[in-house]
Formats: C-alpha cells, structure tokens, sequence
C-alpha cells in the first residue's frame, strides 16, 4: 500500500528537507553552517548582488544569524567545502569530492568538444602553458593571463587562456582556492582540496547510489526524473534504474497537488511515514526568498506543490518581462504568497522596494504588511544598508 500524502503535507515535509523549518532566528556557527550546508547538498552561486549574491542569502534565509566570514573560512582555509558544479556552480561539501570525480571525468570526455565551437579556437594549446604557470607560482587568476594574450577578458569574451583555466577547472585539475571580488583564483586541486578528501575514489556502482540516494533523502519523495535533477550527476535512465534495482528500499507515494488535481507518484524511502509526520511546521514568519533558492530550482516541482509559478526574468527582454529583471518570491509559513521587487541602493544607504505583487487570494491585510516590513528591515541590515524605501507605487 502506497504512502499518500496531503498537499500541506507535502509542502511540510519538503520545506523540513530544505532546512527552512528551523526557527530562522538560531544561533549559527561555523560547525552549524556547514551542518546547513550538508543538509542541503550544496549552495548554488550566482553574481548578481541586487541585494546580496545568492549563496549568502540562500543560507541567510535558513538562518539570520549566518556570517558570511564563517562561509569564506570553510572554503577557503579549512577545506570543508569547495566549488564546482550541479546544475550551475555552487558550494558544495569537500566530503562529496570522491563523488565528483566521476563528473571530472564526464567533463573530459565531452567538454572539449562543445566548447571549441562555443569559446574561440585555441584554448586547448593553452592548457599546458596554463598548468605550468600555475604549477610554478602558485594560484592564479584569469587577468593574470591576459596580458601575454593581449585580449581582454570577460564571460562574453573568454580569452583562451581563460577557457583553458575553466576547462581545467570543469574536469578537476584545477580547484577554485578563493575568490578576489567575484573573481576566481585558481590552484592546482590537490594543493586545495585536502588530502582526506582529494584521494576519495568511489567505484561507479557507489558512485549512482550515493547520487540517488542522497538525492531522495534531501527531496523526501520524488520521481526518478527528480532524483536525477538535482545533483545533476546522473541521468534519468540512471536514476530510473536505481529504482527499479532498490524497489524493496522504497515505498510508493501519492503526493496531492497545489491545485487538487491528480495525485504526483513518486518514491520515498520505505517506513518513511512516521519520519514524516515527525518533521515541523515552518515558522509562521515571512521571509524573502533569492531566485536561486533551492525550494524553487526545480519549477515545475515548486509549481506543483505550492501553486506557484516562477521564473527568472534577467535574461528576458525588458517589454516582455511580466513582473521585472530580479524580482524575489515571498514565503509566509508554508505558503508562497507573492513576489518582491527590490534593490540595494548602496550609495543612498537604502533598499528601495519597488512593487509588491501578491498571489491570488492572499490579502494585503495589516498583520501581513506588518511582517513584510519587519523582513525588509532585516534584509536592509543584512545587505548593509540604513534603511527601508517604499517608492511610489510599490503596493501595486
């Protein structure tokens, strides 16, 4: 018999998953946040700042006592994470590192040849001349490269010596050792991920069940093609598979939708019932979400249980966009009740709210609006600015 869970079930168990379930206003320290960091399977980065970059708010969002020094310090001095890739770039636990070789070699196998059409000609010659000044004098950034090459830099003019420090990143023989700005500093791997972590070796077969099966764990239920997202590690034949072969650990579940309709199948692991009735409500406090949040990265799975429709809108044409460039979704409880427009205004001192849109529904009540404005203030002072304002207009 199949587990069936209610939609506000669902959304619970979910939200305990990702680690927005814990009073948000704990105390965090070092060993905490990468306890956080673990639980989520890794931290996307991104570099736009309209308020502050993803990473930090994605963990300031789980936990308003987070110092962005305790997340540098575990990266870049203690080794307990590092950086690379799932679906996008992101900060992931150096615990993971076995695991990700076998992307490394993935990477190998099949990034040169997509990038000598994407990026100019050239960048393969450049490898060995790039592993050579990086053997010899240590960790490098791309500027470094560009005045032997003559050409400058930049994502939409990788100069070849840049697309070799990438290449050679994206397939693990180079690691990123920190950052100057947003810029990354590049060293051999071995001299920065630890050696505890850098000699890992998993074998293929550990290698899809770790990826599966920690993919459920931090889902709580899902579909083999869900499975398959969120490492972005294996594909959905793999993960498919994995069911199959692990039926006997699994269980069936119903998941009822947002909006009533037919029950989601999915799989969660057997005897999971009591685990889940055992996880808490969310604090009843409304909080603001970056676009990169890892409850809204799967879309359609976001839509389906919390009725809510999101999309990223930078890359979209300014007369097409139906809401704006970075606007930021709006969580209450359990619920996704709206979306924010804002944005850091560092010279003024002020985050200026530009447009409130609300879901359907859901009322500008007093109470409300008084819990929006006692996140703005604490995202003004996390962003590192003075104050709050309210252009004209921003109520829609």
């Amino acid at each position: 018999m199949s587990l069936h869970l209610t939609n506000h079930d669902a959304r619970r168990i979910f939200l305990a998953k990702q680690g927005l379930s814990r009073p948000p206003g704990r105390a965090l320290g070092k060993p905490g946040l990468l306890e956080l960091i673990h639980q989520l399977g890794f931290v996307q980065v991104d570099s736009i700042a309209t308020v502050e970059r993803a990473h930090h708010h994605i963990l300031f969002a789980r936990a308003q006592a987070y110092r962005r020094e305790y997340l540098t310090a575990l990266a870049e001095r203690d080794g307990d994470l590092f950086e690379h890739w799932t679906h996008d770039a992101a900060i992931i636990p150096s615990a993971f590192y076995g695991y990700w070789k076998h992307r490394f070699a993935h990477a190998r196998e099949h990034l040169a040849q997509r990038w000598r059409s994407w990026h100019e000609n050239g960048f393969e010659q450049s490898v060995d001349h790039v592993l050579e000044r990086i053997s010899a004098e240590g960790p490098l950034m791309a500027r470094h490269f560009e005045a032997e090459e003559r050409t400058p830099g930049g994502w939409w003019n990788w100069h070849p010596a840049k697309t070799a420090l990438e290449y050679l990143w994206r397939t693990g023989r180079l690691a990123i050792a920190g950052r100057d700005g947003f810029q990354k500093i590049y060293d051999l791997a071995e001299r920065v991920i630890p050696a505890r972590h850098f000699g890992s070796e998993v074998t293929r077969e550990d290698f899809v069940d770790w990826a599966c099966a920690s993919a459920l764990e931090r889902l709580g239920f899902a579909t083999h093609g869900e499975i398959a997202a969120f490492w972005d590690l294996v594909s959905p034949e793999e993960a498919r598979a994995w069911v199959i072969a692990n039926r006997e650990k699994l269980e069936e579940v119903s998941i009822v939708t947002a909006d009533g309709g037919r029950p989601r199948a999915s799989f969660a692991f057997a005897g999971s019932g009591p685990a889940f009735e055992a996880l808490p409500e969310p604090p009843a406090r409304l909080r603001v979400l970056s676009p990169f949040d890892p409850l809204l990265r799967d879309r359609n799975r976001a839509e389906r249980l919390f009725g809510f429709s999101y999309r990223i809108e930078v890359f979209v044409p300014a007369e097409k966009r139906v809401y704006g460039y970075y606007v930021f979704p709006l969580m209450e409880g359990d619920r996704m009740i709206g979306r924010i427009d804002m944005k850091a205004e560092r010279k003024a001192g002020t985050l200026d709210v530009r447009k409130l849109w609300l879901e359907p529904g859901v009322r500008a009540s007093a109470g409300r609006l008084e819990r929006l404005d006692a996140e703005l203030a604490r995202m003004a002072r996390f962003a590192g600015v003075e104050s709050v304002r309210y252009l004209d207009g921003w109520r829609g």
